[in-house]
């Protein structure tokens, strides 16, 4: 399927699509919207001569046709005959992120809301039915714009490998070293994957240019369809809180919690996307100023992980979380380091910028999946 010449030229007239006039990236390149950190390694694979070949040369190992005749077998099919709004939101995101192809697109019966784009060959999207009911157009609009941007990143390729390699952990887990060293890699995708996630979010606040609408999708997906009950600005203050509560204990548990998801807790994204939404990048780049497809081969790996580095110490200057300001007060060269580890641990003290009560609960055990 290929991309429509305008936002208008539909099979249906362009009746689904949103009457007011919204801004198109010709020849976007990722790096427009990607978090540094996904970034620094999306640039650095594609450098490496050959890699994406030898990822796809595993296909056959992978389940992914498998996957394709299930989906084929047991969803619907996104077109114009079935899910017809969804097929023009489709093909809108394309046309806004300029993407030449057009990715197949199903919807499967399952209550939980979510969505994936996997994919070696070519990207695969999925929604869920609890997805598409739980979500307006313009929500669902970014969640289309979230999955358009993993397939113009090429995250797809990268997903499906860690469905694959997570797959294999729980087969080969009567292996010790050979279970300990799939973890190893499973862990450090997730990582990465978490931080693509971040860059998801902003290719769909691009696509839905409704930052409003974006911010409500993930308040939905974190609370339910209760919107007369729930308020973007006490969802956002969540995740102030949540950075900054409690000591040492909170920021190791937080830790924890975070290390089995593919993707970040739902008001930490919430509160990315704000501040990405807020910064002069985004602002640029709504004036028509970005990277462009046809420069990323001449893109530097160094400065791409330096850009990286650079967000991570930022990061660690302007955080309250109390294990970010220990590791301030030691990069400052703190002199009593054993207090300061107590203090932090107890809650008691000062906490250099952390703040939050004393006896703030830790945070709740894992929840499920977001989109």
């Amino acid at each position: 399927m290929s991309v429509p010449n305008g936002p208008n030229d539909t099979q249906d007239g362009g009746k689904n699509l949103p009457g007011r006039s919204r801004k198109r990236f010709p020849g976007i390149s990722s790096r427009a919207y990607e978090h540094p950190a996904d970034r620094s390694a999306l640039v650095a694979l594609r450098k490496l001569s050959g890699f994406d070949t030898v990822f796809k040369a595993l296909s056959g190992l992978l389940p992914e046709r498998s996957l394709r005749l299930l989906f084929l077998s047991d969803s619907v099919r996104v077109s114009d005959e079935q899910f017809a709004h969804l097929n023009a939101m489709l093909r809108d995101a394309c046309y806004i992120l300029d993407l030449e192809k057009v990715p197949a697109m199903y919807v499967t019966q399952d209550p939980q809301p979510n969505a994936m784009c996997i994919g070696m060959d070519e990207p695969l999207i999925v929604v869920t039915t609890g997805l598409v009911e739980l979500l307006d157009e313009e929500e669902m609009r970014a969640v289309v714009g979230h999955e358009v941007g993993h397939a113009l990143s090429g995250h797809s390729v990268y997903r499906t490998i860690l469905l694959f390699l997570t797959n294999l952990a729980l087969r080969v887990a009567w292996i010790p070293l050979g279970n300990l060293a799939i973890l190893a890699i499973v862990t450090a995708l997730r990582e990465w994957f978490r931080k693509s996630e971040l860059s998801a979010d902003r290719a769909g606040l691009l696509v839905g240019q409704d930052v409003q609408a974006s911010m409500r999708g993930l308040m939905k997906i974190a609370g339910g369809n209760h919107l007369h009950e729930m308020n973007v600005d006490a969802f956002l203050k969540q995740a102030d809180e949540f950075e900054a509560a409690g000591d040492l204990r909170d920021s190791v548990l937080k830790i924890l919690n975070v290390l089995p998801r593919s993707h970040p807790f739902t008001t930490v994204r919430a509160a990315e996307l704000r501040k990405w939404a807020a910064s002069r990048d985004y602002q640029r780049l709504m004036d028509g100023h970005y990277p462009r497809r046809e420069q990323d081969k001449d893109t530097s790996v160094y400065d791409s992980f330096k850009e990286s580095a650079t967000h991570y110490a930022d990061t660690v200057k302007s955080s309250k979380d109390p294990l970010m300001g220990l590791i301030r007060d030691i990069s400052n060269g703190a002199g009593d380091i054993g207090g300061k580890l107590r203090d932090r641990f107890t809650g008691s003290g000062s906490t250099n910028g952390a703040s939050g009560p004393e006896d703030s609960a830790p945070s709740s055990g894992p929840q499920p999946e977001p989109s």
